[in-house]
């Protein structure tokens, strides 16, 4: 009777050892283009290789990714020593490196920026600029402030940073700011923009949110010959717009959609003014919600208030330092549910539901204004691949030094895979994380045959890891 399974009983080990090779082919293949080499080289010229620990620390964000302890035991495997040309190592030499390239990571990124622009022919250079914070779960980082947490944890320090991105059709991060935690967005503007303003093209334009938006900062775009396309805050001027906005057919940009605006000219600027009947009610419900949470932390302190308990400490401040008194009366017993749970939706709800407010330097249709500001999603898409894809976070106990080697260890992972993305047009719309996971499929097998010898196998090619890791490889 002839087999046709494999009888698992049969099974005998072996030497042979397979490890993801794709991550490792990809970024050694980028580093050779954008020379990593003539970058990183001068900055140690003693022990382990600095180009290749950095090279092997990339590939591992784009692996398995965890600690950079964890990357030490991934880093010191036989196989992916040989992979990247390295020695064994301590830990600490890891750490060393971070370091190193922590303390010349703007230089870097300039040296990495000259690069880029000399290489590729891009046919625009307007770029979209963005902020945001990462928490720190230590306190030895200088940089570490206390500040407005993004990662809803303001009970730890974090830091801030700013990244410059090239947008469609490339979509290719080329800036990179770490500063304090308690660094506002506005403040934040000046140094994102310096760092990558000289390779910049003149009209080119700069995108970017209401965070970053201050007169000193348009004054500076124009400075530079540039334009300026952002989102600003609606203030007292703007409610008399809204009292006053009609929806007609002469202001609707899409029925089907529900928006409507309009244009306002100024001499220096001008203002484009939307509804969104979408929006509206995503604000409405979203304030509506928050006020059912008001309605339920006053219920639990009235709650306490009428058993003689002490308040839940998140109504409280903790801090051995200060010492306070205070009071709390709720209007609960004057009111009843239905006006209560009035009271507070009428504090929520302002009537700038559903409105919003452009600005620009330059003279645009509103359509255009809309269609442009939309797509600086692209660079929020950047820092959710950041937090979640190439995950650099949690950021732990390092110095100022290890912290800012870190994350530009992510941002150029981030690259590598922008780069593939923007050289590959079948990859344009293949969103990172698949990138990610189909490199990490392809396998490398090195199987010991009874002479000694070695054989390398490769296996598991899929389309996406075959374009990017096959041509000029030498892999078949």
């Amino acid at each position: 009777m002839k087999q046709t399974t494999l009888r698992p009983d049969g099974l005998e080990s072996n030497s042979n050892i397979s490890f993801p090779v794709g991550t490792a082919i990809a970024v050694k293949k980028y580093s050779q283009k954008l020379g990593f080499e003539e970058i990183l080289s001068h900055y140690k010229k003693r022990g382990v290789d600095l180009v290749h620990l950095i090279e092997a620390l990339i590939a591992y964000r784009l692996t398995e990714n965890g600690s950079i302890c964890r990357a030490s035991e991934w880093i010191n495997r036989p196989a992916v020593l040989e992979q990247f040309e390295l020695s064994a190592f301590e830990e600490r030499t890891l750490f060393r490196a971070l370091e190193v390239v922590g303390d010349n990571y703007e230089e870097i990124i300039l040296l990495l920026q000259n690069s880029i622009f000399s290489q590729y022919e891009f046919p625009h250079t307007d770029v979209n600029m963005d902020w945001t914070s990462f928490v720190l779960w230590g306190t030895k980082a200088e940089i570490g402030k206390y500040g407005y947490s993004r990662g809803h944890r303001p009970d730890k320090k974090q830091i801030t940073v700013g990244i410059s991105q090239l947008s469609a059709p490339m979509n290719i991060p080329v800036g990179l700011t770490v500063q304090s935690g308690n660094v506002n967005d506005q403040t934040h503007f000046k140094s994102t923009f310096l760092q990558v303003c000289s390779h910049l093209k003149e009209s080119s334009r700069i995108v970017f949110d209401k965070g970053g938006q201050s007169k000193d900062n348009l004054d500076l775009v124009i400075a530079h010959k540039m334009k300026y396309l952002s989102a600003k805050k609606l203030n007292a001027s703007d409610d008399k717009r809204i009292k006053t906005f009609v929806k007609s057919d002469d202001n609707c940009i899409d029925k089907e959609k529900g928006i409507y605006g309009e244009i306002i000219d100024y001499p220096s600027r001008r203002d484009y003014f939307f509804f969104s009947e979408q929006l509206q009610r995503d604000h409405i419900e979203s304030k509506l919600r928050f006020a059912e949470r008001k309605l339920a932390e006053a219920k639990e302190i009235q709650k306490a208030l009428n058993k003689g308990k002490s308040l839940p400490k998140r109504f409280t401040l903790n801090n051995p330092l200060v010492k306070i008194t205070y009071t709390y009366q709720t209007r609960l017993s004057e009111l009843t549910e239905d006006q209560a749970k009035k009271l507070v939706q009428a504090a929520a709800i302002t009537g700038r539901e559903g409105f919003f407010c452009l600005v620009s330097s330059e003279k645009l249709t509103l359509e255009e204004a809309l269609k442009t500001y939309r797509m600086k999603d692209a660079i929020e898409k950047v820092f959710q691949s950041l937090k979640n894809d190439i995950n650099i976070k949690p950021l732990r106990v390092w110095t100022t030094k290890s912290l800012c080697g870190a994350i530009l260890i992510g941002f150029l992972a981030q690259l590598v895979i922008s780069l593939i993305r923007y050289d590959y047009a079948p990859l344009r719309q293949v969103a990172p994380k698949f990138i990610k996971i189909s490199l990490m499929n392809l396998t490398v097998t090195l199987e010991t045959r009874k002479e000694g010898s070695k054989r390398r196998i490769f296996s598991n090619f899929e389309s996406i890891n075959g374009l990017i890791c096959c041509q000029n490889q030498g892999i078949t």
